[in-house]
């Protein structure tokens, strides 16, 4: 058991922390426009499946990471606008619609899959850049300033969502309209508009989330996510609707994921418990999802169609 303790293992497990973050993090932000807004999108991990083989495929013809994250976040607007269609214009019930999208997205990922692929083949991954002088900092070296340019543009999207939400005249109408869309419709706010807007944002981020998962593992397989749309729906609860909490929630996830691979490899936890030890990271998510999110209140609108004049 003393080998988890050593300083490169637990700088090791970090970096890998931070790295698997990232997606959980992309999604549960475009997650968050969503809610402030008053959607709800329970089919995010579909979203993200489509995302991610596109995003594989792409790179897989062309070579290129970065034509495959675009590749990913284009099918994820697409998907977008499909769930903005359904959610707000045809007011459908939320969780029925989103659920629909998820399966849309496990069965058309792995159906295209199978038809265009066939079997795994590895692509390229995104190259690690190191900062120079910060990277060469022992131990925080190597775990804040070597990893991939997408890595740092996700955590730079959290304060840029931030100043959207708390400082811009879009964010303030995000906010009205998911707290009081009657009130923000009466003084010339557009409440399909803004509601079209913000699904636009998730789609995109969240196909953008599963673009990056496939590039960053160098590989794509059926059900490639294993639920983390699902985990990332819930950390927008968990960080209670704010950029910094959703980081933090996004981070503990990836920590405690990251240290169970670690006891894995290192042969630490039997091979007989292996499969109870991968529940942890979504069992420790949920016991603090139901510490925190009691504590903050949802904004008043999520799941409410709205029709005007009513």
């Amino acid at each position: 058991m003393s080998e988890i303790f050593t300083v490169a293992v637990l700088v090791a497990v970090t970096a890998s922390a931070i790295r698997l973050a990232v997606p959980l993090l992309l999604a549960s932000l475009g997650e968050t426009f969503g809610q402030r807004s008053g959607v709800l999108n329970l089919g995010v991990d579909g979203i993200m499946l489509i995302g991610a083989f596109t995003g594989y495929y792409a790179v897989l013809k062309s070579g290129n990471v970065w034509l495959g994250l675009l590749a990913g976040a284009m099918v994820g607007l697409a998907l977008g606008f499909a769930s903005a269609v359904i959610a707000v214009t045809l007011q459908a019930k939320q969780g029925i619609s989103g659920i629909g999208i998820y399966l849309f997205g496990l069965g058309m990922s792995d159906l295209l899959f199978q038809k265009l692929v066939g079997t795994p083949i590895p692509i390229n991954t995104f190259p690690k850049i190191n900062v120079p002088i910060l990277s060469e900092i022992p131990y925080l070296g190597p775990m804040l300033f070597r990893h991939s340019l997408i890595i740092y543009l996700a955590f730079a999207a959290i304060p840029i969502s931030m100043f959207i939400i708390n400082r811009t005249t879009f964010g303030m109408n995000i906010r009205a309209v998911g707290e009081y869309p009657e009130a923000a419709d009466t003084l010339g706010v557009s409440v399909t508009g803004v509601r079209y807007a913000t699904q636009l944002i998730g789609g995109t981020l969240a196909g953008m989330a599963g673009g990056t998962l496939a590039i960053s593992l160098g590989i794509f397989q059926q059900n490639l996510t294993n639920g983390a749309g699902f985990i990332a729906i819930a950390l927008v609860y968990f960080g209670a609707w704010r950029p910094v909490g959703i980081m933090l929630g996004a981070l503990l996830f990836g920590f405690v994921n990251a240290l169970v691979l670690e006891l894995k490899t290192l042969e630490i936890i039997p091979r007989d418990l292996s499969n109870l030890a991968a529940m942890a990271p979504a069992v420790i998510t949920i016991l603090a999802l139901a510490f925190v999110a009691r504590r903050f209140r949802a904004p008043a609108a999520l799941t409410k169609p709205f029709t005007r004049g009513q």
